[in-house]
């Protein structure tokens, strides 16, 4: 079955560097794109990054953009985002999704805190 496993989030402080992976499996990894979501508390999941299935086309959320950066190793079917300059406002649980065969599919969120 598909499975997303969302890995290294953790507590960081103002101006600091995650990054984020995700393993996928059950599916051909090279012909999806991939996307990282976010969700703050109280707040409705946002798309904050998208990748192409070949690693070429990029798209992000206008509040990280040029500080996040999305990559994918399709030999590891694996997808990342390096987040830099991490301020409180990016605290959330953060989702690696996946649309596959008309289906959305997500894993289990890794969760970001920024704070002092």
């Amino acid at each position: 079955q598909v499975q997303l496993v969302e890995s290294g989030g953790g507590l960081v402080q103002p101006g600091g560097s995650l990054r984020l992976s995700c393993a996928a499996s059950g599916f051909p990894f090279s012909r999806s794109a991939m996307r990282w979501y976010r969700q703050a508390p109280g707040q409705e999941r946002h798309l904050v990054a998208e990748i192409s299935r070949g690693g070429l086309v990029t798209e992000y959320a206008n509040s990280v953009n040029g500080r996040f950066t999305i990559s994918r190793d399709n030999n590891r079917d694996m997808v990342y985002l390096q987040m830099n300059s991490l301020s409180p406002e990016d605290t959330a649980v953060y989702f690696c999704h996946a649309f596959i065969w008309n289906t959305d599919y997500w894993g289990q969120g890794t969760q970001v805190t920024v704070s002092s």
